[in-house]
């Protein structure tokens, strides 16, 4: 068998450090005049118009958060849109697909038209969505809530589905009642698979956010990086997408320690190896 070596953990931060510093260095020589000849572009100042200037990039994050303290406001509206939004759409998928999964004759009816809406790209509905509830928060929640929904719920359908026959006729056979198969049998099996989606969901969630705050806000992280988009700043539009980046990360890790304290009656991937 083929032996896998694993880095410690403290080994692997360093190296995820030691890519990121990597691209942040090249990124810097690139859109440098002067450092290196330019290669796709007519002269060295193309790359910096296009991709912006690290250094720049930075000094507006850090204008934003310590000089001049303007973004936290924008920052806020979006990080409440994006939590609203995807604690929405978990719920939602999470009610909906274990009550489908649950009733075959329900599940029958709505499956052509869960598919159809699944299938429809979305972020079309986001001026739908601003005519119905406005240019304020409800519109870009509602608008994340349909891409977070339809995630959640087809994980929880198929958690549902794939619980196994034998588990389920011993439970019975102990005497198992439908509330009692439902926590103990259907929600954990249902969980795992929650779980493995809620990280695509966050992401999900702050794109359903700042599209909508694109197509119509006075507010939020979006809103800011429109109106850099439309005086060509490069560099505060990507300071923008870095902010975005890292709070969607921060959201990650939380969805993450969740998952690891819910989840502990599942054995780890060493555990695993050894039985």
């Amino acid at each position: 068998m083929w032996s896998v070596i694993r880095p410690s953990q403290k080994t692997l931060r360093l190296w995820q450090a030691m890519v990121l510093v990597a691209v942040f260095v090249f990124w810097y020589a690139m859109t440098t005049p002067g450092l290196i000849p330019p290669i796709m572009f007519e002269n060295d100042r193309q790359a910096a118009f296009f991709f912006g200037e690290p250094i720049k990039i930075f000094a507006r994050v850090w204008t934003w958060f310590i000089t001049d303290r303007d973004i936290y406001q924008h920052l806020w509206v979006t990080l409440l849109e994006t939590v609203l939004a995807f604690a929405a759409g978990t719920i939602g998928g999470l009610i909906v697909g274990m009550w489908l999964a649950l009733s075959p004759v329900a599940g029958a009816i709505f499956d052509p038209y869960i598919k159809a809406l699944n299938s429809m790209p979305r972020v079309i509905l986001a001026p739908i969505f601003a005519v119905w509830f406005g240019l304020g928060i409800a519109s870009k929640v509602a608008l994340g809530f349909t891409l977070v929904f339809f995630i959640v719920f087809f994980n929880v359908y198929q958690g549902v589905k794939e619980v196994s026959p034998t588990v389920l006729a011993s439970a019975r056979m102990l005497g198992a009642s439908r509330n009692q198969l439902l926590r103990h049998v259907y929600l954990p099996s249902a969980t795992s698979w929650v779980f493995s989606s809620l990280h695509t969901s966050v992401g999900l969630a702050f794109v359903g956010a700042v599209v909508g705050e694109y197509l119509g806000s006075s507010r939020g992280v979006g809103y800011l990086i429109l109106q850099a988009e439309g005086s060509f700043d490069i560099n505060t539009v990507m300071a923008g997408i870095l902010v975005l980046t890292a709070f969607a990360l921060v959201l990650d890790w939380a969805v993450g320690r969740v998952e690891t304290h819910l989840m502990k009656w599942q054995p780890r991937a060493g555990e695993t190896e050894k039985l």
